[in-house]
């Protein structure tokens, strides 16, 4: 075959090759990276098309189209390769605009000088016939500007290399793999214009490299996803890692660490180069190396600690091997996550937990010196008081309204302790939960019972209407005190001969019961006191006895709670109350329970 139609045919296949990874790029198009690519490989792709030409053109006027075709990418290749170095690098990464104005003002330039080249010969002299048969076809004969732009790609490729140096150095594998195929891009195409340029062939060489940068390219964006992350993606990735990660080869030296690990380890700064020892940056740390040495192929996590900067610092270090394609380890990568704070505040919540308990423990015994040496005292003045209030004498009859007054006190008082007493008990844990059926009409009854008395006292006049079938689930004595407070609350706001009413209906699975009076009602500002969750409040002019209906209610409400119901009042000033409370029952008309009319007391 021809020479000149195997070479045409080769530089053609190579401009394809070059179209395909801009295509390739194309598809990645959102990456600087790929769009630089893009460029590169059109460049390229101009060069080996045009050069196609020249070998195949006869005359001298296809020879100059030729090589305006080939200036499309000449003087671009090289400087676009620069750039996408800079991008892997992100050297001067602020300045990059003003820095591409600079890099390609030569590129630039010499386009123009060769297209303006027969006014002025600044590119080429003069173009040389060959002999029939000696390609190429015309010889040329260079200018000042020709050299100029070719030691320009020199340094420009050399400045690559530079910059590409350290990086490779403190790359992982895959990292590296990238690395060589982005130098080889240049590195080839740069080997054969070395033999254009010195070996005095007339053959420019320098396309069929641009083939070879061209199949590393294809590979490399096929298998190891060459435009997906880059170096700089990784590096950063890496450096922003918020754990502290050293990573070291299979002879356990320092390849490479984070900002987070020089946080750990202050020495990894001051070692300048790397690969370093391990052994020796971090000899502060035998224990850790000795661990790091022991390690046989099997991923670890272990505790580590280290003293520095008037603080104790606990970490959780996790070993981790890195494999190559194969089975054997390469390297070891250790990262470092930092629970100092977490064991700061364990030990903290420890301390408060010891300290919570001593105060658990002191506020047991005070309650127990208060049912023993202030409950009993006065329920025994309640017992003197009732004991007087029955045989008066002459001057108790003198006395009799603060008399009264002062046994009412007592009697609150003790109610009010009383009430506190068996809250904090059911708080506690110490109130035992026995629910059993029970009927409640017969329940409801023993109560209104119980309060007679009092209600006598102020003729109010009580009554029950609830169905004998009705059953509630309920523990007894939770459920006395429940009414016992409802009732005790109703009598002590309702005014002389005012009206008590008992109420109940089913509704599902529970037993709705009301307790109405026609009392005084609730202002506005105490409902809302009373629908708080607070244990205390503060009622000007009537402290005493809200405090012991705040009280009663919020035991009233806890007692409810246990058994799965709940507590609510609807109350009107000057007209009354009505509190309603829920409790799990039924009507059951089939258990023999005790009957009752419906029971009017008058007292």
């Amino acid at each position: 075959m021809d020479t000149k139609l195997w070479m045409s045919i080769l530089l053609i296949f190579a401009t394809a090759l070059m179209l395909f990874i801009s295509y390739l790029s194309y598809q990645k198009r959102h990456l600087p990276v790929a769009r630089t690519v893009i460029f590169i490989m059109l460049a390229a792709a101009f060069y080996s098309l045009g050069y196609a030409i020249e070998i195949l053109s006869v005359s001298l006027r296809g020879v100059k189209l030729a090589l305006h075709i080939e200036y499309l990418g000449i003087p671009f290749v090289t400087v676009l390769w620069l750039v996408l170095v800079l991008q892997f690098t992100n050297i001067a990464a602020k300045y990059r605009r003003r820095l591409m104005l600079l890099l390609f003002a030569i590129p630039v330039a010499t386009f123009f000088l060769h297209l303006t080249n027969d006014w002025h010969h600044f590119v080429y002299k003069e173009y040389v016939l060959n002999p029939d048969g000696v390609l190429p076809r015309y010889n040329t004969v260079k200018g000042f500007w020709y050299h100029v732009n070719g030691y320009y790609n020199y340094f420009v490729i050399a400045a690559g290399m530079v910059l590409f140096i350290p990086m490779y150095s403190r790359a992982l594998p895959i990292v590296r793999k990238q690395i060589l195929i982005i130098a080889l891009g240049a590195v080839a195409p740069f080997a054969f214009n070395l033999i254009y340029q010195f070996a005095r062939t007339s053959i420019d060489l320098t396309p069929f490299g641009f083939a070879v940068s061209g199949f590393a390219c294809v590979w490399g964006i096929l298998r190891i996803n060459l435009l997906r992350l880059t170096p700089l993606a990784l590096a950063k990735v890496f450096d922003t890692i918020r754990d502290g990660v050293v990573l070291l080869d299979y002879e356990d030296q320092i390849v490479s660490f984070n900002r987070a690990a020089e946080e750990v380890f202050p020495e990894l700064a001051a070692t300048k180069r790397y690969p370093a020892p391990g052994k020796r940056v971090l000899s502060n740390c035998p224990e850790l190396l000795e661990r790091i040495a022991a390690a046989n192929g099997l991923d670890e996590r272990f505790p580590f600690q280290r003293s520095g900067m008037n603080r104790h610092r606990h970490y959780i270090c996790s070993l981790s091997f890195i494999y190559d394609i194969g089975m054997d380890p390469i390297g070891k990568i250790v990262m470092f996550n930092e629970i100092t704070e977490l064991m700061e505040n364990e030990a903290r919540l420890r301390e408060n937990a010891r300290q919570l308990s001593r105060l658990n423990a002191f506020k047991d015994k005070l309650f127990t010196v208060m049912a023993h040496d202030i409950r009993d005292p006065i329920a025994l003045l309640v017992s003197l008081t009732e004991l007087l209030g029955e045989e008066p004498s002459e001057t108790d009859i003198e006395h009799a309204e603060v008399f009264q007054e002062i046994r009412r006190q007592v009697r609150n008082t003790y109610h009010l302790v009383d009430n506190l007493l068996d809250w904090y008990r059911s708080q506690n844990g110490k109130v035992a939960f026995r629910p059993l059926e029970w009927n409640l009409q017969q329940v409801v009854r023993q109560a209104l019972s119980l309060a007679g008395a009092r209600a006598g006292m102020k003729q109010i006049l009580m009554t029950e209407n609830i169905d004998d079938a009705l059953t509630v689930s309920a523990d007894k004595e939770m459920l006395d005190l429940i009414l016992r407070n409802l009732l005790s609350n109703a009598i002590k706001f309702t005014g002389v001969g005012g009206r008590i009413e008992f109420g109940a209906v089913v509704e599902g699975d529970l037993v709705k019961v009301s307790v109405s009076d026609n009392g005084m009602g609730i202002d506005e500002e105490t409902s809302e006191l009373l629908r708080q969750e607070e244990l205390f409040f503060k009622e000007p002019g009537s402290a005493n006895e809200r405090g012991e209906m705040r009280f009663g209610l919020l035991l009233t409400r806890e007692f409810l709670r246990i058994h799965g119901g709940s507590l609510r009042f609807d109350s009107v000033p000057g007209e009354g109350t009505t509190f309603l409370f829920t409790l799990p029952g039924s009507a059951n008309r089939g258990e023999t329970a005790e009957s009752y009319q419906t029971a009017v007391r008058k007292l």
